[in-house]
């Protein structure tokens, strides 16, 4: 059993995937080629807004925006300590300083009640991150930032697919960022991401920071980076873009037959809540109990593989330690949760057998 199954996946789409290389190997236009604008036209569409950005990762996706909107050093972004290092990173990286704000108990995403409180005049951005596939609560967060005239950055690298009150992730802010990690719900086989928004100078800004600050052939206004997409990415994702929202679909079907199940055996486990208005991509189907290391070793001892989406919050890693103390949840949470095998082609069969393995 897998914990991620893509080669079913690619089973699936075998032929697709290879005709789609194959043409970017018949033109040989591997930086920038045509599939690229086709990608990004066609995620702009999915996601409802106006520009998509193919770059080269989720993490310089996050790194891009930020750029964009000119994070410096001595500035402060405030995001959520219960998430992948590269949220917290990318912050730092810049000489920005992240501040933590503590999550919301039952959906895990970043507690908006207390994002006002963060604010300082130092404060340049709110990044979000929308966790384990389920959107943040951005009406919410956008109306704080809007009273103090700040951005908001979507760490969407886990929720491509998912809604919230009718729009879709990485739609909901002044920029939404996504991840193709192989993994993710929309994953290449390799490396890459992309950044969406409404705006057009954040676009025209975005596009030239992923190509050296490029506005034209050598010609260079503004520092960038390498942080292009690959044509061959490009060109597998547009591949499993035609089979995404049957995906998308099945996720939604296997999470809610896990919870259903679990939730009958009146198991002490916590399956994921996910609040009213939402829809989520599950890129992971995340549990928590507070007896996690006897239910692991229960889970291994069947051969189910597990893993742990996150031991240790950013707040407590040694790169990004802080002293704050308002941080109980995410630490809380760190200690108790566990994932289980979540992708489109999970049978019944094998949910049935993780489920026996729980009790």
């Amino acid at each position: 059993m897998n914990f991620i199954d893509l080669q079913a996946q690619y089973a699936r789409i075998e032929e697709q995937v290879s005709d789609r290389i194959q043409r970017v190997l018949n033109h040989g236009q591997y930086i920038l080629g045509p599939e690229v604008q086709e990608l990004e036209e066609r995620l702009a569409e999915f996601i409802g807004v106006k520009h998509c950005i193919g770059v080269s990762s989720g993490t310089d996706a996050l790194l891009v925006a930020m750029m964009a909107l000119e994070i410096a050093p001595g500035d402060e972004v405030i995001t959520t300590p219960f998430t992948f290092i590269a949220t917290g990173e990318m912050i730092a990286l810049l000489g920005a300083k992240p501040v933590f704000v503590d999550v919301d108990p039952t959906t895990y995403n970043i507690d908006f009640a207390k994002i006002e409180a963060a604010i300082s005049s130092k404060t340049k951005a709110i990044m979000p991150v929308s966790l384990y596939g389920q959107c943040a609560d951005f009406d919410a967060i956008n109306e704080i930032a809007a009273r103090h005239s700040l951005p908001v950055i979507e760490d969407g690298a886990q929720s491509l697919g998912a809604t919230y009150k009718g729009r879709h992730s990485c739609g909901l802010s002044t920029i939404g960022c996504t991840s193709f990690f192989p993994s993710k719900p929309l994953g290449g086989y390799g490396e890459s991401g992309a950044c969406f928004s409404d705006d057009d100078q954040l676009a025209k800004t975005m596009r030239e920071i992923r190509n050296h600050g490029q506005d034209r052939r050598y010609h260079h206004p503004i520092i960038g980076l390498n942080a292009r997409i690959d044509t061959l990415q490009a060109a597998v994702l547009l591949a499993k873009l035609d089979i995404f929202p049957e995906e998308i679909e099945a996720r939604r079907q296997i999470g809610a037959r896990y919870s259903s199940m679990i939730n009958q055996l009146g198991l002490p486990i916590t399956t994921p809540v996910i609040a009213h208005g939402n829809t989520s991509v599950y890129a992971q189907y995340t549990l928590l109990s507070d007896n996690r290391e006897q239910v692991l070793e229960n889970l291994q001892s069947a051969k189910i593989p597990t893993a742990v989406h996150y031991p240790v919050p950013l707040n407590k890693q040694p790169a990004l330690q802080t002293n704050q103390s308002d941080l109980q949840v995410a630490e809380y949470l760190a200690d108790r949760v566990f994932s289980i095998p979540m992708h489109p082609y999970l049978s019944k069969a094998d949910q049935d057998h993780i489920i026996s393995a729980l009790e």
